[in-house]
């Protein structure tokens, strides 16, 4: 099978595509922010202790005569001590002092409480004009970011549609120009569900990152496809992933019995940014990982396989840091590409390897809210891979697109949880399973 679009025109689309992943508000710093630093942390705030000239014992505050007077020379030591005192214009939050800290989080914009009236108007027409609901509620500060986020989509959806209708969708052009304009779309859905989060969350308490994640973790499960194409329908799911301190590894196995239909996906994601998941106290969630996989998927009835290898960039990004209103949510985009090669009976022709550009972006949710064992997430999400169980979904123009999904994973106690996920693309894919966590969530 030839490729689909030309092998320097894929590469220029990840490019771009990474440029607005990096771009987006707050993921350049993915690292623990700072107001999840303990309280008690050391302070190395420049000392001020000889800003007024020392008394008779060494003090400043001897420097004023006992009768209150403060003498001649104080205007000038007080007016030294006020040039010597350091600004704090430039300190993180946790280096100033306690009063400014204090003023700062005066300043901050706080969570807003929950206005019943502002839901409708989320849906309509608050699904139109991102944050107009969170304007009707008297959030100002989150309607102004998420007004923001909405045109930078529609401008990036422009930016690449507009070229791609004027160029008829030259094979010259289509990678880079598809790609910014699933930049605009991911942009564009992302306000979209912050909308809506954005005046429903006051109404309950925000769900937080877990502190640890389990260093292993088991699943066992059953899965049902329904794709007219294809005669396999029953699958059973194995998998398992192993977490270290900045490496996770997994693997999942998905069989038909009745039909032999197998799947075997392998591979692994190294932090590049973030806590790692063993080790997520104090922090938001908001990581930056690099992901390779390999994956062999048989089909025998049909009688062919497909071997391929991916490797893309994945960044999670707490929307706390976009907004107060919107804590206990996260937005998670990634993009790759991969490398496919089929194999079947008789000849095989010179087209069969062929390459696939990757992108998935989703709006989720922690579940936990601290204390007792119950962790977890749930995510909506947009996957524009074609090679996966659901497949893709035909647009009215003729195209193929990806698939929407939802999935979601909590451990109900220590050890024992369930995951579940539902898609919706060429086929309609089911999955329940049962997850052991060795160790549990802290």
């Amino acid at each position: 099978m030839a490729s689909e679009h030309p092998l320097r025109s894929r590469w220029a689309s990840l490019s771009l595509v990474a440029v607005w992943l990096f771009s987006t508000p707050g993921l350049a710093q993915v690292g623990t922010p700072d107001t999840a630093r303990p309280a008690d942390a050391p302070v190395q705030a420049p000392s001020v202790a000889g800003a007024l000239p020392a008394g008779p014992q060494g003090s400043a505050t001897e420097a004023r005569p006992a009768d209150g007077d403060p003498g001649p020379d104080a205007p000038a030591a007080l007016e030294q001590g006020r040039a010597e005192e350091p600004s704090t214009a430039g300190l993180s939050l946790d280096a100033r002092p306690a009063s400014a800290r204090q003023d700062l989080a005066d300043d901050a914009p706080q969570r807003p409480d929950f206005k019943p009236w502002a839901v409708p108007v989320a849906v309509v027409p608050g699904l139109l004009f991102h944050g107009l609901a969170p304007l009707v509620a008297g959030d100002t500060h989150t309607a102004k970011r998420l007004f923001a986020l909405e045109g930078t989509g529609l401008g990036l959806i422009a930016l690449g549609g507009v070229p791609i209708v004027l160029t008829g969708a030259s094979r010259r052009t289509i990678a880079p120009l598809y790609a910014v304009t699933l930049a605009g779309f991911s942009a564009l859905g992302i306000s979209a569900l912050a909308n809506l989060y954005a005046v429903t969350s006051p109404a309950f308490d925000p769900g937080v990152a877990p502190p640890m994640l389990p260093p292993l973790e088991l699943e066992l499960g059953y899965q049902h496809v329904n794709d007219t194409a294809f005669d396999y329908r029953h699958f059973v799911t194995v998998g398992a992933q192993a977490r270290f301190e900045s490496l996770r590894l997994l693997g999942t196995v998905r069989v038909d019995p009745a039909e032999g239909n197998t799947q075997v996906r392998l591979g692994g994601a190294w932090r590049l940014l973030g806590a790692p998941e063993r080790s997520l106290v104090g922090t938001d969630g908001s990581a930056l990982d690099v992901e390779a996989f390999g994956q062999f998927h048989r089909y025998p009835t049909e009688g062919f396989a497909m071997v391929s290898g991916e490797v893309g960039l994945r960044g999670r990004l707490a929307m706390s840091r976009i907004s107060p209103a919107l804590a206990g949510s996260f937005a998670e985009v990634s993009l790759g590409t991969s490398l496919e090669t089929y194999t079947y009976a008789g000849a095989v022709s010179d087209g069969n390897l062929h390459d696939q550009l990757l992108y998935t972006f989703g709006y989720g949710v922690w579940l936990g809210r601290g204390g007792g064992p119950f962790r977890g997430e749930a995510m909506l999400y947009y996957d524009h891979r074609k090679d996966s169980f659901v497949g893709g979904l035909r647009s009215r123009g003729g195209g193929i697109v990806g698939a929407f999904g939802l999935r979601g994973r909590a451990l109900l106690t220590e050890s024992w949880g369930v995951a579940a996920e539902v898609q919706a693309g060429g086929a309609l894919v089911g999955r329940l399973s049962l997850i052991y966590a060795l160790g549990g969530e802290r």
